[in-house]
């Protein structure tokens, strides 16, 4: 069998937020790596820069009302209510990797009305 890359980045392109979630899970497991160690390990390298133009946004806390934080999640980050579920309830966990300054502000304030604890990475 050969490996068609095109065709590949053809149905990645069609598939939903949640299903290429999936597919990176699925990846994660089959071959015992992880699709966040790379973006870490880029963050700690950027680390030395005097001004930061991209945050990770994290959750650090789902507070009291995790229903109404599962809400902003979902809002956020159009995931599916499993998903955001997970985030929650899997604290800590990255809402948004690579957000500019503003709009990884603007996350924090929605998660922090509704009770969350959000750190900028």
């Amino acid at each position: 069998m050969a490996f068609d890359k095109d065709n590949i980045i053809d149905q990645l392109k069609d598939a939903s937020i949640s299903d290429l979630n999936d597919l990176v899970k699925s990846i994660e497991d089959e071959f015992g790596v992880s699709a966040a160690a790379p973006v870490a390990a880029a963050g700690a390298a950027g680390g030395d820069s005097a001004t930061k133009d991209s945050y990770d946004v994290e959750l650090t806390e789902s507070g009291d009302q995790k229903v109404k934080a599962i809400k902003a999640i979902r809002d956020i980050t159009g995931l599916g209510l499993k998903d955001a579920k997970g985030l929650v309830d899997k604290v800590p966990s990255i809402i948004k990797e690579g957000a500019s300054e503003d709009e990884a502000n603007k996350i924090k304030e929605q998660l922090e009305a509704v009770g969350g604890t959000v750190t900028l990475k």
